[in-house]
């Protein structure tokens, strides 16, 4: 798989950031959409520790974009986006999380409730099977199960969700079973939100009123810790503002708006 695919003409002064980990191509619609004004960069992590990630998605950047760069993440990419902006500030002039993971473990155990509470019976029923396959060792290829996986938590993550397509070029579960575990102790130790010190860019969070990650888990932490930080809340909107029907376009006006300064 090709690691980095480019939109619009260049210069490249935007790079989208897709979530997961494991999920490449997720955020390919904010990429053409943006693509109608700027040259848009959208990085594919194909490295299956956080390291990897980190440094894959550095140099991406700086081989190919026209630094510094407007850095847009989602969920994981946010994490990812603002852990890359910390320790290579001299690439990225503005970087943007749009629903965002939390940075601070506390507000990390109520987020599969609230999703666990959206489901119908038969969806938990689907859930609980998908929980026995991934622990289990007789199913050697867990794609097809993070995809089914996938697929429901979008459902149980947003509010009104448009018809789209599905993006998203391969399930990597194993890219997932292997970057997330680093990403939570990275977090859960602290050493995730303190990296925002070294953040001297503008910060912005872009996050949806029903997303199940808490606002309080992004607004909280981040404000305590970054010199320039806005948060932006979005109505009637989940874990996919691209995809929500009452907030798309909500959403492509803010970061247009953030592109411009």
């Amino acid at each position: 798989m090709n690691n980095i695919r480019k939109y619009g003409e260049p210069p490249y002064i935007v790079a989208v950031i897709h979530g997961g980990p494991g999920a490449p191509g997720d955020v390919a619609p904010i990429a053409r959409e943006l693509s109608l004004t700027y040259g848009v960069l959208e990085p594919l992590q194909t490295q299956a520790t956080l390291s990897g990630q980190i440094e894959e998605l550095a140099s991406l950047i700086q081989d190919n974009a026209d630094i510094p760069i407007t850095l847009i993440g989602h969920s994981w990419g946010a994490m990812l986006s603002y852990i890359v902006t910390a320790q290579n500030p001299i690439l990225i002039k503005k970087l943007i999380l749009v629903s965002s993971g939390v940075f601070d473990e506390k507000y990390a155990s109520s987020i599969m409730d609230v999703r666990l509470s959206r489901l119908t019976n038969n969806e938990r029923k689907a859930f609980d099977s998908m929980l026995v396959e991934f622990n289990s060792p007789a199913i050697a290829d867990k794609n097809a199960v993070f995809e089914k996986f996938g697929k429901l938590m979008e459902q149980a993550d947003s509010y009104d969700l448009l018809p789209h397509d599905n993006d998203i070029i391969e399930y990597q579960y194993k890219i997932f079973d292997h970057v997330w575990p680093e990403a939570r102790e990275l977090r859960a130790s602290g050493e995730l939100l303190a990296l925002g010190k070294q953040i001297k860019c503008p910060v912005v969070a872009i996050h949806g009123d029903h997303d199940p990650h808490p606002r309080a888990g992004i607004e909280t932490p981040l404000a305590n810790v970054l010199s320039d930080f806005r948060f932006i809340s979005l109505d009637k909107c989940g874990h996919y503002p691209w995809h929500e029907k009452h907030a798309r376009t909500t959403f492509f006006d803010i970061l247009r708006q953030e592109l411009k300064q």
